[in-house]
């Protein structure tokens, strides 16, 4: 059974910097396709960033180029994402998930199977 467990979350200032980390248990680490998503308050469930299993490829919504970067360390078993410039908007609670074997789409919560509690971000002055 996959366990995902994220990490790193908290207040704060607009401007200022955050890095998240999600570690999974349970499985091959190193073959896992793994996403980042976020949930506002009275807001959908929002993807933020993707990493391949290599670590190779990334991809990312677009209010956060330039300011996320997606990473993962498979000789730990952990994934990151460093959160620069962060901004009042950014506020939400954010969770790890591991995406299903087979799945071709990325962007999509559908699309993955093993999820984390989350852990909260909160960007305020």
């Amino acid at each position: 059974q996959v366990q995902v467990v994220e990490s790193g979350g908290g207040l704060v200032q607009p401007g200022g910097s955050l890095r998240l980390s999600c570690a999974a248990s349970g499985g091959p680490f190193s073959t896992y396709f793994m996403g980042w998503f976020r949930q506002a308050p009275g807001k959908e469930l929002e993807f933020v960033a993707a990493i391949s299993p290599s670590g190779g490829s990334t991809d990312y919504t677009d209010s956060v180029k330039g300011r996320f970067t997606i990473s993962r360390d498979n000789a730990k078993n952990t994934m990151y994402l460093q959160m620069n410039s962060l901004k009042p908007e950014d506020t939400a609670n954010y969770y790890c998930a591991v995406r299903r074997y087979g799945s071709t789409y990325y962007t999509s919560s559908g699309a993955y199977g093993h999820w984390g509690q989350g852990t909260q971000v909160t960007v305020s002055s």
